[in-house]
């Protein structure tokens, strides 16, 4: 690969995250060897719909549990990606018009969604145990909020994770305004040792989660485990949207889950994201950095005089893409002087040099990086 120390054609990619072990084509394609034989090939190709079967929903149910919380199967719903089942439930939890309080550093595609969906963002503050649910009874006493948007556990960008006894005070004051939480637990498999928001608040939560980061970044499936009271109006979204799930990528799952598949690259993963922790230490040790040690992402406050903006096109230059901190803000507050690093996507190799250019950049002044 080219030097990262003079710009290049080659790109690393540091906006994406995209985990990937060695080992995990080889135990994925070992898993489907069942379902390339005839009947159960038939079985799979066949069209289902958001509910999928109860042999998937069971599945599906196993490999979402955590901490001690078990979904119970009948709450299952399936569709076609993690981000369609956002928009579904986005879609079915508020109108045209609504206010969805979301945290005010938070998940991109979710302000395209809600400006598709003609929903109001409104920021909710943070500090470093994650959302402040005083925050929100303010928010909902200003206009009322439809629901709110959370990431209890690895929060992106931030990588924080929300103690118990924030949880619990936020999963009462849900049940006490009356408000649905849209809980996003798509990096949650880094941290199963933890429950969800959804095991304090059964009623007022709907988790959404899926298969592209827990086992392999081109298997598109959502998952959402949804109380009783929204389950029918998800599912009507799910179908309306043509959102529902493909089949064969509900019995592959199945599949893995009952081999111990998941499990294994869950685990693999694991250790992978906290080797790239050590990696991102390493190098930016000497800036102000923050990530969960078990987190894919590194939030980096950059030094003076460097501004995010500079810092990206700088990057770029030198065939790094990193994310700046303005594409998780949501409203008109200030937007924080940092940027994000996303661990997953290259090499271990790859991505050692790629810190060590940044660290390299971060230490020189931008205006030396002017050329005529």
């Amino acid at each position: 690969m080219p030097s990262l120390i003079e710009p290049t054609e080659s790109r690393v990619d540091l906006e994406l995250n995209y985990p990937v072990v060695p080992e995990q084509t080889g135990l994925l394609a070992a898993g489907l060897g069942r379902l390339l034989r005839p009947d159960p090939l038939a079985a799979a190709l066949r069209p289902v719909g958001p509910a999928g079967t109860p042999a998937v929903r069971a599945a599906a149910a196993a490999l979402l549990a955590r901490g001690g919380w078990h979904p119970d199967p009948a709450g299952v719903l399936f569709a076609g990606s993690g981000r369609q089942a956002i928009l579904a439930v986005v879609a079915a939890v508020t109108r045209p018009g609504a206010r969805l309080g979301v945290e005010e550093l938070t998940y991109p595609v979710l302000k395209a969604i809600a400006a598709r969906l003609g929903v109001t963002l409104v920021p909710l503050a943070m500090d470093d145990a994650g959302l402040v649910p005083k925050a929100v009874e303010e928010a909902h006493r200003a206009g009322p909020l439809h629901a709110i948007y959370v990431q209890p556990t690895l929060h992106n960008p931030l990588s924080l994770t929300m103690p118990a006894e924030r949880q619990d005070r936020l999963a009462g004051l849900l049940t006490e305004l009356g408000i649905y939480a849209i809980e996003d637990g798509v990096w949650s498999f880094l941290r199963d040792d933890l429950s969800p928001l959804a095991s304090r608040a059964p009623e007022r939560t709907v988790l959404v989660d899926s298969l592209s980061k827990r086992l392999a970044p081109g298997l598109s499936l959502g998952m959402v485990v949804a109380p009783a009271a929204v389950a029918n109006s998800v599912s009507v979204a799910l179908r309306s949207g043509g959102w529902a799930p493909v089949r064969f990528a509900l019995e592959a799952m199945a599949q893995w889950q009952a081999d111990g598949t998941v499990r294994t690259v869950v685990r693999a993963k694991q250790r992978q994201a906290a080797e790239r922790q050590e990696i991102t230490q390493r190098h930016l040790g000497e800036f102000v950095t923050r990530g969960d040690p078990g987190s894919y992402y590194r939030w980096w406050e950059l030094p003076q005089p460097w501004r995010a903006d500079t810092f990206v096109a700088a990057a770029a230059r030198h065939g790094i893409g990193v994310t700046p901190a303005a594409a998780f803000c949501v409203g008109r507050h200030r937007v924080p002087n940092a940027v994000r690093l996303g661990l997953a996507s290259p090499s271990s190799e790859t991505l050692s040099r790629a810190l060590a250019t940044l660290a390299d950049l971060a230490r020189s002044a931008p205006d030396d990086l002017v050329t005529d």
